[in-house]
């Protein structure tokens, strides 16, 4: 009996149902003011709201009077939509000191980027495209020159990949300047890349660097309850050619580890420029302080200007179906991420408008939501007390059961 006693209270504990949202359990509310109502539109969710509402943002929720309305809460990350295919080398060959082939690239009706595979180490070259409709066409369009590089021997990456102007000719043909072999050519990808960019949001600030012997190391704090995914760095302009790695710790413990570079470089007349200055952040962190350690080897310390702490902006689409105001509910930590069919179907809008959050307020309502755990969760010392009772009772008749059981 004790034992199933024990276990429909665990149970009791396991299936302790969740909460219905109800605007009396909501700490927060702000007005929503839509200018325009018969379009799509989206919430910014800013530093009032994450300071707020549960880490997550599974409470939010918007309201018309005691409606919800649905949503769909959506991080801007970088998309990208890509469609590439191996193309078909023809013609593949050397005109006087440099390569040349041709390129089939039937199946792909728009391409803007062609992908090579070089097998060479430390050059540089210029890779000029030419389309065409036919091979045997006298007249083609010329698509631009682009720089191939590989840097392997400073250490500061390469760029096998051409890109150009939106194209669909049935065919390419390629001049390399000289450096390249035709046998260093192994393969050719087409493909056409369509991008969309990132929204960040500021989630700190970071203090002035300091240089501990080959690190430079610099304190940061993120602004209440929000997230930290990127930290993003801006070193002197008249700085180049450089490649650092770099590691964030929170306490004892890494959050993150990449590199910042950038390389501007003239090879033969030939300009090279690239740059990534940034480090993306993968593992989260509930500490607010953290530490950004920048390794400099027997390299001379970055001037870094700037250092600055970021998150993705959070978006929260919605179909205002005419109406000019809304409201926005957050702050009751027992709810969780609500399910619409809105967000199931959701297309996003490219002219969806930008709807205004008003001042955080008080929810005038606001009543803590009542204690509905079950009475052995919410009385843990008491059933804890009951369980040890009921051990030492069962081991005394266990120990009585042996004393007097009776000799055969």
């Amino acid at each position: 009996m004790i034992g199933r006693a024990v276990f429909v209270s665990l149970a009791a504990i396991l299936l302790a149902g969740t909460h219905d949202p109800e605007i009396r359990y909501f700490a927060s509310v702000r007005n929503v003011e839509i200018s325009v109502p018969n379009r799509q539109n989206y919430l910014v969710i800013d530093n009032e709201v994450w300071g707020h509402a549960r880490a997550d943002l599974a409470d939010i929720r918007l309201y018309d009077r005691a409606t919800q309305v649905p949503y769909l809460l959506q991080e801007q990350k970088p998309r990208t939509t890509t469609v590439e295919q191996r193309a078909t080398i023809l013609n593949m060959g050397t005109v006087g000191d440099h390569t040349e082939f041709d390129l089939d690239v039937a199946g792909i009706p728009r391409y803007d980027r062609v992908r090579f595979e070089i097998d060479a180490k430390d050059f540089v070259a210029t890779a000029l495209l030419f389309g065409r409709d036919s091979l045997d066409q006298k007249s083609r369009t010329q698509l631009g020159p682009s720089t191939l590089y590989d840097f392997s021997r400073e250490k500061l990456g390469s760029n096998f990949v051409a890109q150009f102007p939106a194209s669909s000719f049935r065919y390419l043909h390629v001049q390399f300047t000289p450096g390249l072999r035709p046998e260093q050519i192994k393969g050719v990808a087409v493909f056409n890349l369509q991008e969309k960019h990132a929204n960040w949001t500021k989630a700190g600030a970071c203090r002035l660097p300091e240089q501990q012997a080959k690190d430079t190391i610099v304190s940061c704090s993120l602004t209440a309850g929000v997230p930290l995914e990127r930290i993003q760095f801006e070193a002197s302009s008249n700085q180049a050619n450089f490649r650092r790695d770099v590691s964030v710790t929170a306490g004892k413990l890494q959050v993150a580890n990449g590199e910042i570079s950038r390389v501007r470089l003239n090879r033969g007349g030939t300009q090279i420029a690239s740059e990534e200055m940034f480090v993306d952040v993968p593992r989260a962190t509930e500490r607010r302080d953290f530490n950004v350690i920048i390794t400099n080897g027997d390299d001379p310390p970055l001037k870094i200007a700037a250092i600055e702490p970021l998150a993705l902006e959070r978006r929260v689409y919605f179909d205002p179906s005419g109406r000019t105001a809304l409201k926005l509910y957050y702050g009751d930590p027992q709810l969780e991420l609500p399910a619409y069919d809105y967000a199931k179907f959701f297309q996003e809008d490219s002219a969806a408008t930008q709807a205004q959050l008003g001042p955080s307020l008080h929810n005038a309502e606001y009543t803590s939501r009542p204690d509905e755990r079950p009475w052995s969760e919410r009385h843990k010392v008491v059933l804890w007390a009951a369980m040890l009772l009921a051990i030492a009772v069962l081991a005394v008749l266990a120990l009585r059961g042996l004393v007097t059981k009776p000799l055969s």
